[in-house]
């Protein structure tokens, strides 16, 4: 049986035969139900539990209960498009500027709003900070250990004294600053974190600039490193809190892409203050305020991340905040409405949690401790990669292959700039061909490139410095394509987004301390590694580490593109042993065949995770 149901603007018919009831339970009483369809690997929509009766009925309660009477005929249309978003046309109640918002949309995958895009930048030019610092020390470790009276090459105890200086930036990002975000953000929200933490890594490249011992230099990038940790773990927070699901790995991935504009601008930097006498890496080190500023000044006219605001139960602000980040009314209150239903289902699962029971979740509760596998695999895999030693070390490294200081600047350059250059197409491809599948290409190359640079160390010098220098450079700069092409733009970005939102800061906290804590190391020991194992043995062993993160991403880490932070949640509540049996024995045997075999005409195998559709009583669905 048909019947009419009309609710202010909406008037639509609904079958109610087709749907089961609801009247005795709202859509925010179902977390118990949506916990259920873990078992049929269901990326599930909540909305389609209920009939359009319902769904709306709820919405427009929960604009009114909130303080937006005015907009409940809104949210009532947006839910139905929720609810059901890739047929909303078939809604016959939207307005005529609804339906062309949303074909627009869906028809014009970056169209946005400037404010979305500004306040993307705003916290991409933020990421500069840390790569602007990365490259900074590395051209003042040509200059600075002699001011300050260390022999590093002949002296074990000075080595170390310079990688310490190196490192201690990531090791109290990733000890200390990575946990005090939860308490940041709860009472500052995230723009006042990130605000506190900009001018925090505004002051402290000068304080560095102007230090008159190596102490000093310690003590200023020693508080430098906690803002950077306090800053990494929000930052892509905010991003993704703010990013359409259809475009937010490429947006989030800004992060990534102005971590190597930063260092790109760093070895700049160093490449113009080279001949400046005596205080050159004074320069080099003070000059990493720059970005901070600009995101310390700029981040006051930025909104609120919505999300945040809903967490805190300023429900009416957040949707103001969702609006200025959507293009039209009705696309905001979609958004919105969605993340709140979910939400309202999270909160029901942590009610009565504290900060350390969320963080203990993490390692606890399965669907979560998958997503810290994943999160913490991508955080690891970018430092065994070795990346870093390239980062953090480039200019010693050429100058030990048989380069001038100043040429070993000039190709430090060169290695910035292809990190810029090829991290760029990734903005297109992380949201198609996907994050996993970046990473599982890309590792084995950079094993490859890795070990043949430290080959081409093992030239006898009687060779000339062309042929001795120039395929180490080649070798590195094919590897640093590799890692732009895949580890580098998603690691930060995979993290933002795999943690519920209930544990979200204490997931990413505990994946910028793995990241950190292992950059902190890294740089403490390849000083040392390079004396001990000579620089052909770290590069050896480095190259050897990639092929185990390969083995450790293809176990842990699963595909997230296209689906939005609330599906996300029944991505990870497959188990691990499914999960790896599907891996092995479904997508392995179809690779090798397709891609190894060449046997074009093998069909591909079903998705594990699929996306659900509800027609009438009946559950279909659609590959995700």
């Amino acid at each position: 049986m048909t019947e009419k149901t009309t609710f202010g603007d909406i008037n639509y018919a609904s079958t109610k035969d087709e749907y089961p009831s609801h009247k005795e339970q709202t859509i925010h009483d179902e977390a118990p139900i949506r916990q259920g369809s873990v078992a049929l690997n269901i990326v599930d929509n909540p909305l389609r539990r209920h009939d359009k009766e319902t769904v709306v009925h709820d919405a427009v309660t929960f604009a009114e209960s909130n303080g937006m009477g005015d907009q409940a005929a809104l949210f009532g249309r947006a839910a139905l498009i929720a609810r059901d978003p890739e047929n909303f046309e078939s809604i016959p109640d939207l307005t005529p500027e609804e339906r062309s918002a949303l074909v627009y949309e869906r028809d014009h995958k970056w169209h946005g709003p400037k404010m979305l895009w500004y306040s993307i930048g705003l916290c991409a030019i933020g990421a500069a900070t840390q790569g602007w610092d990365q490259t900074g020390s590395n051209g003042a470790n040509l200059s600075f250990p002699q001011d300050f009276g260390l022999d590093e090459k002949n002296n074990a105890h000075d080595a170390w004294i310079v990688g310490l200086i190196n490192s201690i930036i990531f090791l109290t990002a990733g000890l200390i600053g990575a946990f005090i975000v939860d308490p940041l953000n709860k009472y500052l929200g995230r723009r006042g974190e990130i605000f506190l933490t900009a001018a925090c890594l505004t002051a402290t490249p000068i304080g560095s600039g102007f230090a008159q011992s190596w102490q000093g230099l310690f003590a200023a990038r020693f508080i430098m490193g906690i803002g950077i940790g306090a800053k990494n773990a929000t930052v892509p927070i905010y991003s993704a809190e703010m990013a359409p699901a259809r475009i937010r790995g490429a947006l989030v991935m800004f992060w990534q892409l102005w971590v190597v504009i930063g260092i790109f601008l760093g070895f700049c930097a160093n490449v113009i203050v080279k001949d400046v006498p005596r205080i050159a890496w004074r320069l080099q080190l003070g000059s990493a305020f720059i970005p901070s500023f600009i995101l310390m000044v700029g981040i006051y006219f930025c909104p609120e991340s919505p999300r945040w605001l809903m967490k805190h139960g300023k429900i009416a602000k957040g949707f103001q905040s969702m609006a200025k980040l959507r293009a039209h009314p009705i696309i905001g209150a979609r958004d919105y409405y969605y993340s709140y239903v979910i939400y309202q289902e999270e909160m029901q699962a942590a009610a009565g949690s504290t900060y350390f029971t969320r963080l203990r979740d993490c390692f606890t509760v399965p669907r979560i401790r998958r997503a810290n596998y994943g999160a913490s695999t991508v955080m690891l895999a970018q430092q065994m990669c070795g990346i870093n030693i390239i980062s953090f070390y480039s200019s010693s490294i050429f100058t030990n292959a048989g380069y001038t200081n100043d040429q070993a600047l000039y190709a430090s350059l060169g290695y910035g700039a292809i990190q810029v250059v090829f991290t760029i197409p990734t903005l297109f491809l992380i949201d198609t061909k996907g994050r996993r599948t970046l990473c599982l290409i890309t590792f084995p190359l950079m094993c490859i490139f890795l070990l043949a640079a430290g080959l081409s160390l093992l030239q006898p010098e009687s060779v000339g410095q062309a042929a001795r220098v120039g395929p180490v450079i080649l070798f590195v700069y094919l590897f640093t394509i590799c890692y732009s092409l895949g580890e580098g733009p998603v690691a930060f970005q995979y993290s933002a987004e795999v943690f519920p939102t209930i544990q979200r800061e204490q997931g990413m906290a505990w994946a910028v301390c793995i990241n950190n804590t292992f950059a902190g190391i890294l740089g403490l020991t390849f000083p040392r590694m390079q004396d001990v194992m000579t620089p052909t043995g770290a590069f050896g062993f480095y190259a050897g580490l990639n092929l185990i993160a390969w083995g450790m991403i293809f176990c842990f880490v699963r595909e997230t593109k296209q689906l939005t932070l609330e599906e996300i949640d029944q991505v990870f509540s497959v188990p691990t042993k499914e999960f790896l049996r599907y891996e092995t024995g479904t997508w392995l045997p179809y690779f090798f065949k397709r891609h190894v075999l060449f046997q074009k005409n093998t069909p591909k195998p079903p998705p594990i995770i699929e996306k659900a559709e509800w027609v009438g009583s009946k559950q279909h669905t659609l590959n995700a």
